[in-house]
């Protein structure tokens, strides 16, 4: 039971009438075929539509032969006249995404011969794979010259050549294909072979920003974003650096020349706090002069300061140096010995004290759960 195919004959169309051919159970649902939708299923790297036929909602399309199941979570008639009505801010995201993704990927097989190698659409922007390296310098020109094509409003064709007609024209495509092929044409920047529904016009995408570039395989695989989502990304960044300007007291313009002043005072003032910090950690370590065995409590010290102070007091006592510094739930502590080997003593500790850590026979690191009092208790013993 073939399916006509209403989305190919208007991709602007929103509402339908159609005949119920068949309706079976399935374990998502009713699965509906009609004798034409609009409803494009999934496939090409494309989601479904989404919307309602009468009162029920449609879940899921999916092709199936020729046939185009419509997943419903109500079941129909057979042979009921029904109403078809596209979810149709879904349907045109994903118009404008597709389409963007034929621009960008057609400048880049256009200026840099890289393929395109993998597509996916996803919640908020959409990846596309590409089997050759891209430098950011050259996506910032592929992305000014894709919305140059977006401000010509030029045609988006799509049309299925004749037998005679199709090796005759140069497309980009994944894999050889037999005859019939749906070509998608875009003048001066792309022809490909495609199932997908796009825009009219270029012109409908509205914007296109490229986000990242990665390293991805033998190639990259870019971040980019089109039409209302472009928008609402660039708009939270907008929000974002009109907070950081208003904090630095800069304008928007200047906030990275902001940030890099901060982040270098910050750098001067971290290098004078440590400078102090290793005065401090000395002098804590002077006052256990020539002692034998320390234990000694610090509060405010993250793992790598109780290091670097037991590493001051070890270098001046006889025995062996225990410091402990207070964190949620207990202590981060380091044992540390000049000569010696404190891998029982760490373990006799952990298991006193709810404890975890280990290391060098000479330097034992973790944290143990438990009050000073029963730290003390356990080096009284």
């Amino acid at each position: 039971m073939e399916t006509r195919k209403l989305f190919y004959e208007d991709c602007h169309l929103r509402e339908f009438s159609a005949r119920v051919l068949d309706c079976r159970k399935t374990e998502k649902g009713w699965a509906v075929v009609l004798d034409a939708t609009a409803f494009y299923p999934e496939g090409g790297g494309q989601a479904c539509d989404l919307g309602r036929i009468d009162d029920a909602n449609v879940l899921d399309v999916q092709e199936n032969g020729e046939e185009i199941l419509h997943i419903c979570d109500k079941a129909m008639e057979i042979g009921a006249v029904v109403n078809g009505v596209i979810d149709w801010e879904h349907r045109f995201d994903l118009m404008q995404q597709h389409a963007g993704e034929h621009i960008v990927s057609g400048l880049v097989h256009k200026l840099l011969g890289h393929h395109n190698v993998g597509f996916h659409v996803g919640s908020d922007r959409m990846e596309i794979d590409f089997d050759g390296p891209i430098t950011w310098q050259q996506l910032q020109k592929i992305e000014r010259r894709a919305n140059e094509a977006v401000w010509a409003n030029l045609p988006i064709l799509c049309f299925y050549p004749s037998r005679e007609e199709l090796p005759n024209i140069v497309y980009r495509t994944k894999k050889a294909l037999p005859w019939p092929v749906r070509l998608v044409q875009i003048p001066g920047i792309d022809s490909c072979a495609c199932c997908g529904v796009h825009t009219k016009t270029t012109g409908e995408i509205g914007l296109i920003k490229i986000l990242s570039c990665v390293k991805f395989h033998q190639g990259v695989r870019i971040e980019l974003a089109c039409g209302s989502r472009a928008y609402g990304h660039l708009a939270q960044i907008f929000e974002e650096n009109r907070a950081v300007s208003q904090l630095l007291s800069v304008p928007m313009e200047a906030t990275g020349e902001g940030v890099r002043k901060l982040s270098d005072a910050l750098a001067g003032e971290k290098f004078r706090a440590n400078q102090l910090q290793s005065r401090l950690f000395a002098a804590i370590a002077a006052g256990y002069a020539g002692q034998k065995d320390v234990v000694h409590f610090e509060d405010g010290l993250d793992s790598t300061q109780v290091r670097q102070l037991a590493d001051k007091i070890v270098a001046v006592v006889d025995g062996f140096c225990a410091v402990f510094s207070q964190n949620e739930g207990g202590f981060a502590y380091c044992l540390a010995t000049r000569d010696g080997d404190l891998r029982q003593l760490n373990k006799d500790m952990i298991a006193a004290l709810d404890g975890r850590g280990g290391g060098k026979p000479n330097f034992q690191q973790g944290s143990v759960k438990a009050s000073k009092d029963a730290v003390l208790a356990f080096f009284r013993k």
